[in-house]
């Protein structure tokens, strides 16, 4: 069957009218306390359109889960009356949203918290404290089997408050080198329990905390993102494709919604580059092996994710950075409008200049980020 990005797709508990996906993308604007404000409400609520999804930024399980400074939690009563003011907006404009839910281990500071993870392995490169430095990363402390089981649960209370906040469901964040991925990938997890050495164990604590959020939520609004390949934040494995067709293979029998990949091509080069630049795309590498909804996301255009989806070869496709550029994406993309270019200096932190400020298409003399 043709689909197009604007035929409906059933998202588990929800129908969405279209497949333009708003990804998860980090933005450090939390208000004091971690918790999201009237900008993030009006932030998110300019993205919404009608059936379509939003994922929200990773919003840390516990405070022991913060690696940033100024990212939302999902674990105060606070936060959660503040997400519900983001839900809200969304849903005045009959958009969807789902909270993606992490942790990040080690990619983390002292000033912040202490830093814990699979193993002793500090990762390579620098990283932000509390007061917005850079200095290098320091060395975790690996978690015992009693701690890995509370971080379950941290997860499982986290899927419980999203609903209290009335998301319409919850994405477990598996990617990007946090506390999942360090647990998957050899490079960061030389664990000799239960959790780490073979393939079937480094992926045992993501099959559990993916298990602890469909208990608490139910499997028809539970997403979970991973980054097949990827080496961001240090993380890395010796054979990522047994790995990952591993671990998909784990998810499939637990049913959540979808499951959301993040292309190879993006991320940074590995070690042996020739490895890299041969990579397939993952809707080639893992479409076979899921029968559920996929979205990909990463260095897509209008162009190539219609034709992706037309492939059949995703579901839905995520469009971060031009989401953050522009409000009304998913009208410019039905149109064939040009799109506003995005202002990376203000991706992170800051104020409304490269978050609430960019025009839609139809905006009179709008104000255009300097």
């Amino acid at each position: 069957m043709h689909h197009s990005l604007f035929t409906p797709l059933q998202l588990g508990a929800v129908t969405l009218q279209h497949r333009i996906v708003m990804p998860p993308l980090t933005r450090m604007r939390a208000g004091p306390s971690n918790v999201p404000t009237a900008m993030t409400a009006e932030y998110y609520g300019q993205r919404a359109s009608e059936g379509g999804l939003i994922i929200t930024e990773g919003t840390q399980v516990s405070a022991s889960g913060q690696g940033y400074p100024d990212t939302p939690g999902i674990h105060t009563a606070a936060q959660i009356e503040g997400w519900r003011a983001v839900t809200s907006a969304v849903h005045a404009r009959g958009g969807r949203i789902f909270l993606q839910l992490y942790h990040c281990g080690r990619i983390s500071h002292s000033s912040i918290q202490p830093l814990v993870a699979p193993s002793a392995i500090a990762a390579a490169g620098d990283h932000l404290t509390a007061s917005w430095t850079r200095v290098p990363f320091e060395t975790p402390r690996a978690l015992t089997l009693s701690e890995i089981d509370g971080v379950v649960e941290q997860f499982h209370i986290a899927a419980r408050n999203a609903l209290a906040a009335e998301f319409d469901g919850v994405e477990v964040h598996g990617a990007n080198g946090y506390l999942i991925e360090q647990f998957l990938t050899s490079r960061s997890n030389r664990r000799t329990d239960r959790y780490g050495g073979s393939i079937e164990n480094r992926a045992r604590f993501l099959v559990e905390v993916v298990a602890a959020v469909i208990a608490a939520v139910g499997e028809n609004r539970v997403g979970v993102r991973l980054s097949p390949f990827g080496t961001f934040n240090d993380v890395g494995d010796d054979e990522p494709l047994a790995l990952y067709q591993y671990a998909v293979s784990a998810l499939v029998p637990l049913t959540p919604t979808y499951l959301h990949l993040i292309e190879p091509r993006v991320h940074a080069a590995t070690q042996d580059e020739t490895i890299q630049a041969a990579i397939p795309s993952v809707t080639d590498l893992f479409r076979p092996q899921w029968p559920g909804v996929m979205i990909a996301a990463g260095g897509y255009a209008a162009n190539t994710a219609a034709a992706v989806v037309a492939a059949g070869g995703a579901d839905a496709i995520g469009f971060g950075r031009a989401f953050v550029a522009n409000p009304d994406l998913v009208e410019r993309i039905r149109q064939g409008l040009p799109l506003n270019l995005w202002h990376r200096p203000t991706f992170y932190g800051g104020d409304a200049r490269g978050y609430t400020y960019y025009p839609r298409h139809d905006a009179v003399a709008a104000a255009v980020p300097a």
